[in-house]
């Protein structure tokens, strides 16, 4: 009898967590799947897990996630809860930024390599996988979009480079789409305008062109938006930008307002070489790459972000507190807004059970995604206590993990990470807050949302398992609502743009209880599409403007309490 009343009590914890993870109404960047631990540039003893260039497709009500050198793909029912499927038949394990499209009753998949040549692979039941090929597409491409339009004509468009365009060219898809001999070439980076498309991190490199790449059609109310990447995945301001035109091989014309995707501030930064798709309700949603180069320069992250087309017909996608929680794709007329869960846990006092060299303890509430704290020990005993100062309502929390010399490669069965987080009013008298004891789930960027907010002022994480050699973690992150004061509407914003008219220098006053200021800027004043966070500045050298354009920019204050009332949009000539 009690054999059976401890079995029971097991498979409810277990029930109850996968519940707890189905339940969640909000995401936070970036996405928590199981990401690969990388084969390529292995042979140099780097271990790092990776998930780049993602090309989601919707195919019967359900979506499908296809990633640089993952050895298979991923599946979900709702965009937000993701399984990796290892498929029946694979033929391309080491391919670069796949394309995938879905076509009549098939998912049509187009995989590149290094070496440029290509193929596509179609299959009728994708969560089986079993990959048929199709031989004799096109060799000589990198990056590939497979489109096909309402009319049945099929294009491919295709570029990275720091020299050549996006270029394109009509296939037969009668005729195992073998292409037309004709390529056009669509558009290059004009970077000399274009101060967003410069290369280095914050566009600071003025020797060295930038890279463009990623292409991806998307049709928009008879209008054609070729999406492209730069100006590097290793920096902060990588991101999409998109040219429009009437025919899927132009013409094509630069949106006034760009980068369409943009996220140079905040935890971990970039927001580009991804792809747009339809989910739930109907609404568009972004994915892309986000820069993590700690152990090596393309190691990288996933992140999504909704996305809209306005009254004019100009596409952006909404990246104001895009690392924070925001509503799932599956919430009903929310689509992905900003839910207002504030960051409780921003340079906030650390304990630690043990630490070793440099991976300091005050890494791990620093919102820099590339430091981390190292543990002593792998262990059962290990434990990070976050003091708040003051207690707090806590909502969610994002436990991001770290690889230190983890000798791991390829994808590997039976990865989990296990433990529990308590809460405590006065750092004595501890409850039980998230009990992953029991779980089977490999959650390298672990996102829970608490089914109702918990009271409270410490955080303790208590280590059971990670799948890792070395226990190493970037950032904890507890997500709420303070109950301090809301900091002020901003004073002293200053805009000076320079001679150099992709440059501005923008100042405000520091405010003291201030955690971070959002810059939004755009073409109009109901148009501050773009964003850029700054923590603990009070000036941002932003290097992202066209020469050609007038601009708006406002300003918001926000701390652990909320955020302040926009300031009045400004004008920039």
């Amino acid at each position: 009898m009690r054999k059976a009343l401890t079995f029971l009590l097991l498979i409810f914890f277990i029930i109850s967590g996968y519940a707890q993870d189905m339940r969640m109404d909000t995401y936070c960047n970036p996405l928590n799947v199981d990401y690969t631990y990388m084969i390529y540039n292995s042979h140099k003893d780097i271990s790092y897990r990776s998930g780049a260039d993602p090309a989601v497709v919707e195919f019967r009500g359900e979506y499908y996630m296809f990633v640089t050198r993952s050895h298979g793909y991923w599946h979900s029912t709702d965009l937000q809860n993701w399984d990796f499927i290892k498929p029946e038949t694979w033929y391309f394990e080491g391919s670069n930024a796949p394309a995938a499209h879905n076509y009549k009753d098939s998912v049509l998949y187009v995989t590149g390599n290094p070496s440029g040549h290509m193929s596509v692979l179609y299959t009728d039941n994708p969560q089986k996988g079993d990959w048929k090929a199709v031989p004799s597409i096109i060799n000589n491409l990198q990056d590939p979009d497979l489109f096909i339009d309402d009319d049945g004509q099929a294009y491919m468009f295709w570029g990275s480079s720091n020299k050549f365009p996006i270029r394109g060219r009509k296939l037969d898809k009668n005729k195992r789409f073998i292409a037309d001999t004709e390529i056009v070439e669509l558009f290059n980076l004009d970077a000399g305008k274009h101060g967003w498309e410069r290369f280095g991190e914050n566009h600071s490199d003025t020797v060295l062109g930038g890279y463009i790449e990623g292409p991806w059609l998307t049709k928009h109310n008879g209008k054609y938006y070729m999406q492209y990447a730069a100006p590097g995945t290793q920096f902060n301001v990588y991101g999409d930008g998109v040219y429009i035109a009437d025919h899927p091989l132009g013409p094509y014309t630069y949106q006034k307002h760009n980068p369409v995707s943009y996220k140079p501030g905040g935890y971990m930064n970039g927001a580009g070489h991804g792809s747009t798709v339809i989910g739930p309700g109907g609404n568009y949603w972004h994915f892309a790459t986000m820069d993590y180069s700690v152990n090596m320069t393309w190691e990288r992250r996933l992140c999504m972000f909704p996305t809209f087309f306005d009254k004019d017909g100009i596409m952006y996608t909404d990246t104001r507190f895009g690392d924070y929680p925001r509503y799932a794709p599956s919430v009903a007329n929310k689509h992905g807004q900003f839910r207002g869960w504030m960051l409780l846990s921003y340079n906030k006092p650390v304990t630690v059970s043990s630490s070793q060299g440099e991976f300091d303890k005050s890494a791990l509430t620093d919102e820099i995604a590339k430091t981390s704290w190292l543990a002593a020990k792998n262990d059962d005993r290990q434990w990070v206590m976050v003091d708040l100062e003051k207690p707090a309502d806590m909502y969610a929390i994002q436990i991001n993990y770290a690889d230190y010399q983890s000798d791991m490669y390829g994808r590997i069965a039976g990865l989990r990470h296990r433990y529990t987080v308590e809460g405590s009013l006065d750092g004595k008298s501890w409850f039980a807050i998230i009990d992953k004891s029991n779980s089977f789930k490999d959650t390298p960027n672990d996102y829970i949302e608490l089914e109702s907010p918990v009271f409270t002022r410490y955080i303790r994480y208590n280590n059971i398992e990670v799948p890792t050699p070395h226990l190493a973690m970037s950032e904890i992150r507890i997500f709420g609502l303070g109950k301090g004061k809301l900091p002020l509407k901003a004073k002293g914003f200053t805009l000076n743009r320079h001679k150099d008219r992709r440059d501005i220098t923008i100042s405000w006053d520091k405010q003291d209880n201030a955690q971070g200021y959002n810059i939004r800027w755009g073409i109009a004043p109901d148009k501050l599409y773009s964003s850029w966070m700054v923590y603990g500045n009070n000036s941002l050298l932003l290097k992202a403007l066209n020469t050609d354009q007038e601009y708006y920019f406002a300003i918001e204050v926000f701390n652990e309490n909320g955020v302040s009332e926009l300031t009045r949009p400004e004008q920039v000539k």
